[in-house]
């Protein structure tokens, strides 16, 4: 079904995300047939902008999208603007007026879709106006989409989630982490659930160990105020990171489904340990960029203080104590300024029990998922050389990457996630169960470095256009295992 009846309301629309990513991701759907004459986008924020300036920076938002302006311009006509003060009770009064006429207008139903594209302090106070003010309507569905940062630790969390739970019903909130629209963070369920020989094989009695790796080449940019009071353990390992390990490590569900999926999601994360403050300091290290290349240091960025502790870099040894996966370790990284930019999964299987070709060394089977940026899925394995003398064996690989055509014609994250929260389908969101036991794995490892503190002088431990400090290799070393991806070896 086509031309899905919906009345967006985006607060937050003058920001960076909405001109980078909603805008073009809802043009997508539009070119598509999924929003076509029933639909419309009121933007609210501060900015005394008018619906002229608005359609304006939308037709921008998409110029390069290589449509006619003719197109361009029907879709911008869709969109229209209130200056809004989100805590100001007669502003929703007139928000909620502009709403039902744009409803009989394009005979939308009552359907409306409220993307808090935000800060977080001010969600559940939307949230209170919306429901209190009556924009939530009684003919039609509601549904209430939020961004990360969701909450700094457990506590601040959970008071988020209470204040916006009062007004929302759970199933009609879609909290968003966009890496679960990725294309190839998708297919882990294939991969996983619809191949028999992987599907088999996909437990402690196989694997060696789980590494991922999401590189970043740019600083903290613009960004470095915000970064400043988060830093890499916040603001990638709880959300982005953690998810990944739990579609990773999580039970076959059911069926492909949300509630079957988030169930196992749950119970994955449940399963995480949680580290004690001695054996944070043995399973996850930190670190910060230094100069190179021309490139300022981290403590050199605007807005950062110059003996900053914040770390840019992290590296650690995951453990998820389930049936499956017990005494697999999961290593991660992430950090700005390395290397490369890119994420990815390497899948390392354990060694052969007894290797008969015994002056051959053999190298473990590998599968390797690329979430970008350029997808697909590798797997090396071991085959005999070309020999009349000997029988010598050597890794090879077999490799599937997205074609030019397959990729330009993929759906970007945003457009997959937004399409389906028009849809009604939770499946590739985050639930608050799983903040819940992902904050309470974070927030044992933020409390004990807090607790023992670090020398100033140890900052920065890593240089720009690396792959991070080399406490990071350690960290596999010491387990008898190394990272298999190395762009610099």
């Amino acid at each position: 079904m086509k031309d899905r009846k919906t009345l967006f309301i985006i607060f937050g629309a003058t920001g960076d995300l909405a001109q980078r990513k909603l805008y073009p991701a809802l043009f997508n759907l539009y070119q598509k047939g999924f929003l076509k004459d029933k639909f419309a986008v009121i933007g609210t924020a501060r900015r005394p902008w008018t619906n002229e300036h608005l359609q304006e920076v939308v037709r921008n938002s998409v110029a390069d999208m290589e449509y006619s302006a003719l197109e361009i311009n029907q879709f911008a006509s869709h969109f229209y603007y209130q200056s809004h003060n989100v805590t100001d009770t007669q502003h929703y009064e007139t928000l909620n007026k502009l709403a039902d006429q744009l409803d009989k207008k394009y005979d939308i139903g009552g359907n409306r879709i409220f993307y808090l594209a935000t800060s977080p302090a001010f969600f559940g106070t939307i949230a209170k106006h919306l429901r209190t003010q009556k924009l939530v309507t009684e003919n039609g569905y509601n549904r209430l989409v939020i961004e990360k940062p969701f909450g700094h630790n457990l506590k601040t969390a959970k008071d988020l989630n209470d204040s916006i739970s009062k007004y929302f019903d759970e199933k009609d909130i879609f909290q968003i982490d966009h890496y679960l629209g990725k294309e190839m963070v998708q297919s882990i369920y294939a991969i996983r659930f619809a191949n028999p020989i992987f599907s088999s094989l996909w437990n402690n009695r196989y694997i060696s160990n789980i590494q991922i790796t999401v590189g970043e080449v740019l600083g903290v940019e613009e960004r470095a105020g915000y970064y400043e009071n988060v830093g890499a353990l916040r603001d990638m390992v709880q959300n982005h990171i953690l998810q990944l390990v739990s579609l990773l490590t999580m039970n076959a569900p059911v069926a492909y489904n949300a509630d079957d999926i988030e169930r196992e999601k749950i119970s994955a994360l449940k399963s995480l340990k949680i580290y004690e403050p001695d054996e944070v300091s043995r399973n996850f290290i930190r670190g910060q960029y230094g100069p190179a290349y021309g490139m300022p240091a981290y403590r050199e960025e605007s807005q950062v203080s110059k003996d900053s502790m914040t770390e840019t870099f992290v590296a650690g040894k995951i453990q998820v104590n389930n049936m499956n996966f017990a005494d697999v370790p999961i290593y991660i990284r992430t950090g700005k300024r390395m290397a490369v930019k890119g994420t990815r999964i390497d899948v390392v299987f354990k060694d052969m029990p007894n290797n008969i070709f015994s002056n051959e060394k053999l190298n473990p089977n590998v599968l390797t998922i690329n979430i970008d940026p350029n997808p697909g899925t590798s797997l090396r394995l071991n085959e005999k050389e070309v020999s009349e003398t000997s029988y010598p064996v050597s890794s090879v690989t077999m490799n599937f990457r997205y074609s030019s055509a397959l990729k330009a014609k993929t759906p970007e994250a945003y457009e997959k996630l937004l399409f389906d929260v028009i849809k009604g389908d939770a499946t590739n969101f985050v639930h608050w169960k799983e903040v819940e036991y992902s904050w309470k794995f974070i927030d044992a490892i933020r409390e004990a470095w807090d607790q023992n503190g670090q020398d100033p002088a140890i900052f920065p431990n890593y240089e720009c256009g690396s792959m991070g400090p080399r406490e990071a290799d350690e960290l596999l070393i010491r387990d008898g295992n190394y990272w298999e991806f190395n762009p610099l070896r």
